[in-house]
């Protein structure tokens, strides 16, 4: 009996630590965590503060009025989906506000500069997709070319494009997909995007017209002849090519 009594006092004396150290080890994992938390918190707020501002720089402007008037809410809903993705777009946001404030009042920019512009709104837009969708990016850029740096682009032209293409892709389809290649080689700029649309989608677009009419009017007014917008819908799969001969275009400019 005495053997037993001792054997019983060991194990309670056991279970004892054992249960002080489990507390302990709970207690400094949930201390850790809280903190983590509060600065993660911290800087998503400084991120807001900054996002805010740079928001209400818009406004003052009336960039709105210039614009897709759904491009800003889209671009936001992006980036606080997934908040904690927040401080990895947060600067291709900021180059995509620091674009719309300070060049898109000009009548041209640089292929140079559209084109980062677009890189940026489209890993923006990624954030919102599974990394296991099938996006495809792909971008051919002669830096060399004679127009690269050239101020012959329209500003934001490469907005509805993308922004049609992430606005009517059906995400959670098995055999859904999005194809954006730009290329700039001699001279010639072009941009393809091809995406799988629901069938919701699709009978809109059937109703509604593909694609953006302002952008239609908008390029056949600057560069009248020295660009094609091709649109296609086949089995569900909506495509736009743009190209434009920006290297006719500048030697229009120049000689005239």
């Amino acid at each position: 009996m005495e053997g037993n009594y001792y054997m019983i006092h060991d194990y309670l004396i056991f279970i004892g630590v054992f249960a002080i150290f489990f507390f302990l080890t709970v207690s400094i994992y949930l201390f850790s965590q809280n903190r983590s938390v509060k600065l993660r918190n911290a800087r998503l707020s400084e991120a807001n503060k900054m996002i805010e501002q740079r928001l209400n720089e818009v406004q003052l402007e009336h960039i709105g009025t210039k614009l897709n008037p759904h491009l800003f809410k889209n671009i936001l809903n992006s980036v606080q989906s997934h908040a904690y993705q927040t401080y990895m777009s947060l600067d291709k946001l900021a180059n995509v506000l620091d674009y719309i404030l300070y060049e898109s009042n000009n009548k041209f920019v640089s292929p140079k500069e559209e084109l980062n512009f677009a890189l940026s709104l489209i890993e923006i837009n990624k954030i919102k997709v599974n990394p296991l969708f099938d996006f495809r990016i792909k971008s051919k850029i002669d830096k060399s070319d004679t127009v690269f740096e050239e101020k012959v682009f329209a500003p934001l032209i490469s907005v509805d494009l993308i922004e049609n293409a992430f606005k009517h892709t059906d995400f959670l389809a098995e055999d859904s997909f999005i194809s954006i290649q730009l290329e700039l080689q001699q001279g010639i700029f072009s941009m393809k995007v091809s995406n799988k649309a629901s069938l919701k989608n699709t009978l809109e677009k059937e109703k509604s017209g593909f694609g953006s009419q302002s952008l239609d009017q908008r390029l056949k007014m600057i560069y009248n002849n020295y660009y094609s917008l091709q649109k296609s819908s086949k089995n569900g799969i909506f495509t736009a090519e743009l190209t434009i001969n920006l290297g006719d275009f500048y030697d229009k400019m120049r000689y005239s």
